[in-house]
């Protein structure tokens, strides 16, 4: 049930495929209201408008299920969490207020213009659910909520281990044990201060940086396969050996990082300097440096 409300059989998020139905009626609902304002004569406008509220209120609390679903899939510690509160709270506010303008509106559908009060009241909730859909907008193309989660079969990376230079020994840190990792599964590293993926293809270990070049997805939850790395937000492709871009949007190569594999356990060479996350150097650009936002250095 929970892959269904996620979308996963449709290969498509399913809130964000919902949510355009309570967004259309509001806001014709809106414009209903309007126009017995400026046309009290000339139709029924204003039990149009009434049912337009009320079949919104219906769509918008069956979107809200898979959308508290992605809300509950959301790590406590992402940035994007408290994001994601502040789109539920508008979107409760804003089907609050429109059930409040229901009940205004119950009695006075014979009415050929909107009284000022549910007019406001409707008013008020397209400027909630304007917001709303901005910062729906926000975790979607910043953070990456919701994006790609049908592309990856084997499980992700819930934790981030953490590993300083204090934990090396002649260079490199000891991560995880060989067999922690299946074929095509990863993990998500921070060392000495720069976070990595860790990828295991066909027998092998491979550190690559964690965050795409292209708009910082997380590598660690994309998809190993053929050798390649694969961006679980906009399919980039990189080679795991190398780090070289093998398909686009990405133009710019990953850094990797050495591994070795000793008596069953893995182990990563340790970054000479601390690099703020999603650093990339290119050699086509010497100068030009791409810096993970701070949100996501935050995480």
């Amino acid at each position: 049930m929970k892959e269904l409300l996620e979308g996963k059989p449709f290969k498509h998020p399913l809130h964000t495929a919902l949510v355009h139905f309570p967004i259309a009626l509001f806001s014709l609902s809106f414009l209903l209201d309007l126009a017995s304002l400026l046309w009290p004569d000339a139709a029924r406008f204003v039990p149009a408008a009434f049912y337009s509220l009320v079949f919104g209120i219906v769509t918008a609390l069956i979107t809200a299920i898979p959308g508290f679903v992605d809300y509950n899939d959301i790590r406590t510690d992402h940035p994007a969490k408290r994001t994601a509160t502040l789109h539920m709270i508008l979107n409760l506010v804003a089907v609050g207020l429109y059930c409040i303008s229901i009940g205004m509106r119950y009695g006075n559908l014979d009415a050929l213009k909107t009284p000022l009060g549910p007019f406001l009241l409707s008013l008020a909730g397209i400027v909630s659910i304007s917001i709303s859909g901005y910062l729906g907008g926000v975790l979607i193309y910043d953070d990456g909520i919701a994006v790609g989660r049908h592309r990856r079969r084997t499980t992700t990376p819930e934790t981030t281990l953490r590993f300083s230079r204090s934990d090396a020994a002649d260079g490199f840190v000891e991560v995880a044990r060989a067999d922690a990792l299946r074929n095509g599964e990863t993990l998500r590293l921070e060392v000495n201060g720069t976070a990595m993926a860790l990828a295991r293809y066909e027998g092998q270990f491979f550190a690559v940086q964690e965050f795409c070049t292209h708009r910082f997805g997380p590598l660690s939850e994309g998809c190993v396969k053929d050798g390649n790395v694969e961006c679980p937000w906009h399919c980039s492709c990189f080679d795991l050996r190398t780090g070289k871009v093998t398909k686009g949007p990405a133009k710019v190569d990953l850094k990797t990082f050495t591994v070795q594999v000793r008596d069953g356990k893995v182990f990563v060479a340790v970054p000479e300097a601390p690099q703020p996350a999603g650093f990339v150097p290119s050699p086509q650009r010497p100068r030009r440096r791409f810096f993970l936002p701070k949100r996501f250095r935050e995480a």
